[in-house]
């Protein structure tokens, strides 16, 4: 049976007050089935990287909840939720944000050396190993591609051996090839060992690696897609939201 390992629950986000007051979450519910991969897509400021950080607690939604791995983040103090971020929750950024002074190894053990803990050299090499890089553990950042660097992302999002690995537009720094191989990457992570990957991005050749895209628009889950996702098929939905009536639109204009 798939359980949800992150569950949204009427989120919004509410920023700004009088003239400036903007929500960028507008009564979110949705959840991520384990063991799967979901793209969240949608044009800008349509509240796809808020949705991001409120599920990987990086920020608190004004209304609504986030549950991950069975744990409600409104049950949690500010040191819990410290301890849920680095033990159950990945994450990947655009900009690898790597330290350039450390290996490849150094990087991927840094958050749990932040923490006080010294993880397992067999650890570190297996989340390298993971990712292809088992032989660059060596390396500084500047000894590697842009696509080494962002799978050295990924192995220190891998770490902790996460509940989820949320990922904020991971190939939006790459070429093709290397977005290739990043994307192939947390493909393997959900079919080979059943992680959890939720991922925003703009590319409809990237939401296609996924499992299920959600489409979000002023705030909201205007769309959904699941089971034959093609990039072709995500460019057609999306152009149908772009040119729909708004009297006859699902939602939100996209």
């Amino acid at each position: 049976m798939t359980t949800d390992t992150v569950t949204l629950t009427g989120l919004r986000a509410v920023y700004g007050t009088g003239t400036r007051r903007v929500t960028a979450l507008d009564g979110v519910t949705t959840s991520f089935a384990s063991g799967t991969f979901t793209a969240v897509m949608g044009p800008s400021g349509s509240g796809k990287s808020t949705l991001l950080h409120c599920a990987a607690a990086l920020d608190s939604p004004t209304e609504g909840t986030v549950t991950i791995d069975g744990t409600c983040l409104d049950d949690l103090g500010e040191d819990e939720l410290t301890r849920l971020r680095r033990d159950r929750i990945g994450f990947v950024f655009q900009a690898f944000n790597l330290v350039s002074t450390l290996t490849a190894a150094q990087n991927v053990e840094l958050p749990l050396r932040l923490a006080g803990l010294r993880p397992p050299a067999r650890d570190v090499v297996a989340a390298l190993d993971a990712v292809g890089l088992a032989d660059r553990a060596g390396h500084r950042p500047s000894e590697l591609s842009g696509g080494e660097q962002q799978r050295v992302a990924v192995a220190r999002a891998l770490i902790t051996r996460p509940a989820v690995v949320f990922a904020d537009e991971p190939t939006g720094a790459l070429d093709s090839a290397a977005s290739r191989q990043v994307l192939r990457l947390l493909r393997g992570l959900v079919d080979d060992h059943g992680q959890t990957v939720v991922m925003v991005t703009h590319d409809p050749a990237a939401a296609a690696y996924a499992d299920r895209v959600l489409l979000l628009a002023d705030g909201r889950v205007v769309d959904e897609l699941e089971g034959g996702i093609t990039a072709a098929v995500v460019a057609a939905r999306i152009a149908e939201r772009e040119t729909a009536p708004a009297e006859t639109a699902a939602g939100p204009s996209w």
